[in-house]
């Protein structure tokens, strides 16, 4: 498959690839695409048979040389993905269509932007990009598998896949961007009155209930935080009905062991006992917020550790953005203004292709008519 001298490969996950190797392709780009991150939640069992995440990372060589790669998974059920599409699936199903196994190019539990196709330096991008673009499609076609969808890609691989076939898909993220703020004050004058009060209020609510919070990264974090930052996650997910454990304490471990360099733990506590905290990374210039958890109720304190707390931090340590996850219409409300996500989506069944396009059409239309009203509203003066 491809010009002479270049193989396609489907590999049984990321761990089988030397660290060195999978890292240097990664370079700059998104923290989860790392290593470290992607066969750590492999090595734990998070992703698996077991759990309906098969690793099958797809890697491009020439002549023996590992020059692109994109973290791939073999999924049987839409769990976890962010991007949603039980609806297609469900229109599958009454057209008598199997719509699992499908293929899945993204980051496991993950909604943040970055590479989907990662290509080492030198090497022409594009042409990569368009490579394992067309050998997802020929695993859809030469197997019988429904398709193959790309979420939270990059504009460069959204164009190129668009050109090759792919049905494009617009959502929204809320975003906090540094505008070379000095400190937190500077921030809360950028604010709307309104919601500068209600900060304010909220953040001196938490404080009257005995709540301190402080910020861990990296080397500062001592390895007996994991554990109940663990059970932070563990219980907030439990307490939800929609809440999904995708994560173990295997995995916690894996981090402590691994990734520390990238950490950021938001930490509160009372009485010198932890009580609620946030997982964040770090890398480059942004700070990625993932998993919140609290061990009891104290009312404001979700907002004050998983915003006001990392604002602040991204404040003092010059970070640019601050990209929180997925969902939130409270996060605009606190001066997060949205931003268009993309994902990518090929469909082998010619009938589910044209519902599903036309579907995507009209969801553009919305997405973009969203976005331009809630930055034409945004809660920054």
């Amino acid at each position: 498959m491809g010009p002479v001298g270049t193989a396609i490969e489907v590999l049984d996950g990321v761990a089988s690839v030397p660290r060195d190797e999978w890292n240097a392709l990664v370079a700059g780009e998104s923290p989860f695409l790392e290593w470290e991150w992607l066969a750590s939640l492999e090595d734990a069992g998070c992703v698996g048979e077991r759990t309906g995440w098969l690793p099958r990372p797809l890697v491009l060589r020439e002549n023996g040389r590992l020059v692109a790669a994109c973290p791939l998974y073999e999924k049987h059920h839409s769990e976890g993905e962010f991007v949603f599409d039980w609806g297609w699936a469900d229109a599958a199903q009454r057209a008598g269509i199997d719509y699992y196994p499908k293929l899945l190019v993204g980051v496991p539990f993950t909604p943040v932007t970055g590479a989907r196709f990662l290509t080492a330096p030198g090497t022409d991008r594009t042409r990569s990009i368009s490579a394992l673009g067309a050998g997802l499609r020929d695993l859809c076609d030469r197997h019988g598998i429904s398709g193959a969808h790309v979420n939270f890609c990059l504009p460069d691989e959204r164009d190129a896949l668009v050109d090759a076939g792919y049905l494009l898909r617009v959502g929204l993220q809320y975003h906090w961007h540094n505008a070379g703020y000095s400190t937190f004050d500077d921030y809360l004058d950028r604010l709307r009155s309104k919601r500068r009060n209600q900060v304010k209020r909220e953040r001196r609510g938490v404080r009257e209930q005995g709540i301190v919070t402080s910020v861990l990264r990296g080397d500062a974090i001592p390895d007996s935080v994991f554990e109940p930052m663990f059970r932070c996650y563990r219980t907030t997910v439990d307490a939800h009905y929609y809440g999904r454990r995708y994560l173990n304490r295997a995995f916690f471990e894996r981090l402590r062991e691994r990734f520390r360099h990238r950490l950021c733990f938001v930490i509160a506590k009372r009485d010198g006992e932890i009580v609620a905290g946030t997982t964040n990374v770090v890398k480059g210039d942004a700070l990625y917020g993932r998993y919140w958890g609290g061990l009891e109720p104290v009312r404001h304190l979700h907002f004050d550790v998983c915003y006001y707390a990392a604002i602040e931090h991204c404040i003092e340590a010059g970070l640019a953005r601050f990209e929180p996850g997925a969902g939130g219409d409270y996060k605009f409300l606190r001066g997060f203004d949205a931003q268009p996500t993309y994902s990518l989506h090929y469909l082998t069944d010619p009938r589910l292709a044209r519902a599903i396009e036309r579907f995507l059409e009209s969801e553009r239309a919305q997405a973009a008519h969203t976005i331009e009203t809630l930055r034409e509203h945004s809660q920054l003066k």
